[in-house]
């Protein structure tokens, strides 16, 4: 890769006008989450910005984190890769292998200042269970995150150890910041995590050389800042009391809450509901399923996908968290007291709309 090679440089030479590069950045605003306003501060961070120099590691995971990325849409995983990224290491989307693929990892360590990549958990039960040319999952991550500048954990098996890490978790499963304490780490969980999501996370990170806003749980806030119930287009339902009681009844039909079928979406961070799949055209809720969780520590763990949420038992608390718990109670507790504002409306004949609702609250 070229060292001195900027971003805009690497655009204009493939015939990029000045017009198509502030178009660049303003698709750049959005994916990151910004406002139209943060474009020209982009235009210029990207005219001073190198091609930064990026390692994924895959350890215990299904390939589905890649599958994700490679459908992205904006940017494209074409235009991810050649021009805001180079992808110096990578299983899956890498030409070489073997040797050679070892050789290509060693030269981008020898830079240092790389992004570090990791989707998939990291046995450490056993840790010769996975290895990558010999060498164990445990010890790969550690080498090479010596010289990363960040380390990015891609999917729930990375953010959080996933579905290796469920119970009884023969492998002895772990996340990377269970591991890695020495390093900045942004976790971008799902199963798999929003393909716009890690395009989105990557771009910050290229753009303006430093990671995102963060939770508690060290996920992008312009990405898991809300839950899904909150942004849901099924959550005037909601308010409104009118739920379906199974897939194919009629308030299933005619698009109401799933929330008794076992929606998660009251405890559960994510953009699924804005973003959504596959350009935009659907998510999960929208095609009739309820959320699992999946962006949640422990979702695999914390009961059955179908049951209805509720105030939590201490049994639930020590499964879930207690952040978990809480957000259970406060999504009951918030669709209790609208369906009470509700009925005080209608009892002084005041017209209330949803907005006028979340705003009281």
């Amino acid at each position: 890769m070229s060292k001195s090679q900027t971003i805009a440089d690497r655009l204009y030479s493939n015939g990029f006008s000045r017009r198509d590069f502030l178009k660049f950045c303003g698709v750049t605003a959005t994916v990151m989450g910004l406002s139209p306003s943060m474009v020209p501060k982009i235009a210029k961070a990207l005219e001073n910005t190198p091609r930064q120099s990026v390692i994924w590691l895959s350890f215990q995971e299904c390939t589905g984190c890649t599958e994700s990325l490679t459908r992205a849409h904006a940017p494209t995983i074409e235009s991810l890769i050649f021009d805001h990224i180079s992808l110096d290491y990578h299983h899956t989307l890498q030409l070489a292998a073997g040797e050679l693929a070892e050789k290509a990892r060693e030269e981008a360590m020898k830079h240092g200042n790389y992004l570090l990549v990791v989707d998939g958990s990291i046995p450490i039960g056993n840790p010769g269970y996975s290895t990558i040319a010999g060498i164990s999952n445990k010890d790969m991550l550690i080498k090479v995150a010596e010289g990363a500048k960040a380390i990015i954990a891609v999917g729930t098996c990375a953010a959080y150890g996933g579905l290796p890490h469920a119970d009884p978790n023969p492998t002895g499963a772990v996340s990377v910041e269970e591991l890695i304490t020495d390093k900045p780490i942004i976790n971008i969980p799902g199963c798999p995590p929003i393909p716009m999501v890690i395009a989105g996370s990557l771009a910050h990170i290229v753009t303006f050389d430093e990671l995102p806003k963060l939770d508690s749980l060290k996920r992008p806030l312009a990405f898991f800042g809300q839950n899904i119930h909150d942004r849901c287009y099924r959550r005037p339902f909601y308010d409104k009391g009118l739920f379906a009681d199974s897939f194919d009844d009629e308030g299933a039909k005619k698009g109401w809450c799933l929330y008794k079928l076992g929606c998660k979406g009251p405890v559960t961070n994510n953009a699924c509901a804005t973003t959504k799949w596959n350009a935009g055209v659907s998510f999960p809720i929208e095609s009739g399923h309820g959320c699992l969780g999946c962006s949640e520590p422990n979702f695999w763990d914390i009961g059955s996908f179908y049951k209805t949420l509720s105030i939590p038992t201490s049994d639930f608390i020590q499964t879930a968290g207690d952040a978990l718990a809480v957000g259970a109670a406060v999504g009951v507790a918030t669709g209790l007291l609208n369906k009470k504002k509700q009925r005080d409306a209608t009892k002084y004949h005041e017209t209330v709309t949803i907005d006028n609702l979340e705003k009281k609250v």
